[in-house]
């Protein structure tokens, strides 16, 4: 079974907890983004003081390499507008990383796509609607679902999707989005893309838009639908569970986030910085954080329903969303439908 977008196997995971070492890394080179999309969990900033320099982007990557790190993972802001992204992305094939970079597709021009396919990066497109209207409503801002379509016909030129060009497209489940969610499912699978659906976290602009969150009642409904496609479809088999649809979120086991600003967190949900790379090393960070070290031995300190639940052996939930609505990064994840009380209380 593989976990954590799908490249990291249970007995790797596993491994690397015993050992005290990363599998790969989240990283923002910058927060600004032209995008000002309803659910982010950025503020609404268009710009950020104190940004990482180059150099220190490379150092704290280069520390990542050692703990064990293979894949690193750019996250914003939004990396096809960062002015040194080409450079960046050189330096992390330089040193043998696996890149996978999420993108709203501005800066996904004809130059930049063959680049990305040169360096067999993997690419997550963001594309919420194949409605316009709604895409553009939910990225905040006019013109937003050209600008990934546009993207979306470069990346298809430079050979994306295909065998060693992978090529995801990343949705949130909202209530704008819901009712195209089954076939937009199937129309990118039947592209050869991979579909990263996830529920919302509820944080930052999302807080602002809690309209847009679905009730875990219709969550179950579509996941346990989506799997039975799967399966009948697509010959793929997995078992319905949030946050992500027909994959798993183990990622505080093996992985970190560091801010534009060099603040190490767990995670873009559980938002504790637990330290900042320009005050100590990134291992020196994560070995002496007692927010991490609860987060690795989660099956002793997770509480409640998720404590108990048939599947703690494989699933915490999702800590961001336990950590952004009840201030407890151990809670139980509210959002899950297996968590009795929370589902007690919808019925209610």
């Amino acid at each position: 079974m593989q976990l954590y977008n799908l490249e990291f196997t249970e007995q790797e995971i596993k491994d690397a907890v015993a050992a005290d070492r990363l599998l790969s890394m989240e990283i923002e080179f910058s927060r600004i983004c032209n995008f000002r999309c309803s659910y982010c969990y950025v503020p609404d900033k268009k710009e950020c003081k104190g940004e990482l320099t180059r150099a220190e982007i490379k150092d704290v990557i280069l520390q990542a390499k050692e703990l064990g790190a293979r894949k690193i993972i750019i996250l914003g802001g939004e990396p096809s507008i960062y002015p040194h992204l080409t450079e960046m992305l050189k330096f992390l094939d330089k040193h043998g990383f696996e890149i996978e970079m999420f993108t709203n597709g501005t800066g996904v021009d004809a130059e930049l796509a063959k680049l990305l396919a040169k360096l067999k990066v993997r690419v997550v497109l963001k594309l919420n609607s194949r409605n316009r209207g709604i895409q553009d409503r939910l990225a905040g801002r006019d013109g937003a679902y050209d600008i990934i379509q546009k993207a979306f016909v470069h990346l298809k030129d430079a050979g994306y999707p295909s065998g060693d060009l992978f090529l995801a497209l990343s949705t949130v489940i909202c209530q704008l989005n819901f009712d195209e969610l089954v076939d937009m499912w199937q129309w990118v699978r039947d592209q050869r893309m991979e579909p990263y659906f996830e529920v919302i976290t509820p944080q930052a602009n999302a807080l602002d838009n809690l309209w847009l969150a679905v009730d875990s009642g219709k969550l179950k409904e579509l996941f346990t639908r989506l799997s039975a496609i799967d399966h009948e479809k697509y010959g793929r088999d997995w078992e319905p569970q949030p946050p992500l649809v027909g994959n798993k979120c183990m990622r505080h086991q093996v992985s970190c986030l560091v801010t534009a600003t060099g603040d190490v967190m767990p995670c873009v949900g559980v938002t504790i910085p637990l330290d900042n790379i320009r005050n100590n090393k990134l291992g020196y960070i994560l070995k002496n954080s007692e927010v991490v070290q609860n987060l690795k031995n989660y099956r002793e300190m997770i509480k409640g329903e998720c404590r108990d639940c048939d599947k703690a052996a494989e699933c915490y939930g999702c800590r961001g969303a336990a950590y952004q609505l009840t201030g407890d990064y151990l809670a139980s994840d509210p959002t899950c439908w297996r968590n009795q009380k929370s589902a007690a209380s919808e019925q209610e």
